[in-house]
């Protein structure tokens, strides 16, 4: 038994961690190829340190977000090893990449259904298209499987729960133990504000400059670890929050998990918010985890700054949140899936 997961940056090296695990402990042999999306090592090459994922049988390094220039290599990679499956993750270039390569090998899409019913983000283009291309669609919730339904896709769709919520379960109590981060940038638990921007439409100068303006405005410390292509653009802003180079997984996740308030355009970050009890502010107009939204845990604010400003001012953790995205066990399930009859 044979898997080809494909992996190219961040939000996909945690996703695959537990999943690595459930493979293994399932006798399943993966395969892990790794595009090289993200080449920035804080992007990457700690994660296979710090969550002990399977060392990549494939390191294609190709340093593109190009899904045709990564096609072919992925496809090279899948035809030598021949597996049963190719399993990609959530919604990134590396995945419609990873989905057009498998070209006739069962496809597995994790974290799929999910939809922002945003058609400039490129990340709506890729769900979309995977999720046509999938045999298997691991869903994290009801909500995501309904709408596969509602578009009629023709592959299985599954509700595993989120495997993120198993990464979740697993790491934040070795982040907590070990990473000394809040020591090194001079915070207290539940007194700063952490920030994450790196999506494509926010870092386009205009707004990501009433982002900045926005959190220029805010009177307790702010903790910015930025994505390489974020601090290329903040270069010359007028910013009175300091930029840090980006975090390993536990560090971040030790930030996370004791932050008074998470502002974030990140899809993984908002549902990281929620399993540690952090109230959110999402920088967009819109969100594919629209329960957060719902249930008052999270609040979309755009990028205007004032409204940036006043949400994390007032964010609070609604007392009575009910559990979301599963129960921190979706990676068994998916290999259970995979090969239904067992070794």
């Amino acid at each position: 038994m044979r898997v080809v997961t494909v992996v190219g940056n961040r939000p996909q090296f945690i996703k695959s961690a537990p999943l690595s695990a459930a493979l293994r402990d399932a006798a399943i042999d993966e395969v892990v190829v790794h595009t090289g999306q993200h080449y920035d090592r804080e992007l990457s090459e700690v994660f296979f340190g710090e969550l002990g994922l399977a060392e990549p049988r494939y390191r294609l390094g190709l340093e593109t977000a190009d899904p045709e220039a990564m096609r072919p290599a992925i496809r090279h990679a899948v035809e030598a090893e021949s597996p049963d499956w190719v399993v990609v993750f959530g919604d990134t270039n590396s995945t419609l990449a990873g989905a057009k390569a498998a070209e006739g090998v069962p496809l597995a899409h994790v974290e799929a259904g999910l939809r922002s019913f945003d058609p400039t983000m490129p990340e709506e283009h890729n769900r979309v298209g995977v999720d046509r291309l999938s045999t298997l669609l691991f869903c994290p919730d009801e909500r995501s499987a309904l709408q596969l339904v509602k578009e009629g896709v023709a592959g299985e769709a599954l509700v595993v729960g989120d495997v993120m919520a198993d990464a979740n379960r697993l790491f934040s109590p070795l982040a907590q133990a070990h990473s000394d981060v809040l020591e090194r940038f001079g915070v207290e638990p539940g007194a700063f504000v952490l920030v994450t921007v790196h999506r494509e439409a926010n870092v386009q100068q205009q707004r990501i400059a009433r982002i900045v303006e926005g959190l220029n405005l805010l009177d307790e410390p702010v903790v910015f670890p930025a994505h390489p292509r974020t601090r290329a653009v903040l270069t010359g802003l007028r910013s009175s929050v300091e930029i840090s180079e980006p975090l390993g997984y536990l560090d971040f996740t030790a930030l996370a998990s004791q932050a008074r308030v998470i502002a974030t355009d990140s899809g993984g970050v908002q549902k990281e918010a929620y399993w540690h009890g952090v109230p959110c502010v999402t920088l967009r107009a819109n969100t594919e985890w629209r329960d957060t939204v719902e249930v008052g845990a999270n609040v979309l604010v755009d990028d205007d700054p004032d409204a940036i400003a006043r949400a994390v001012a007032g964010a609070e953790f609604p007392a009575d949140a009910p559990p979301l995205y599963g129960d921190g066990k979706a990676s068994g399930r998916i290999a259970a899936a995979l090969y239904p009859s067992g070794p």
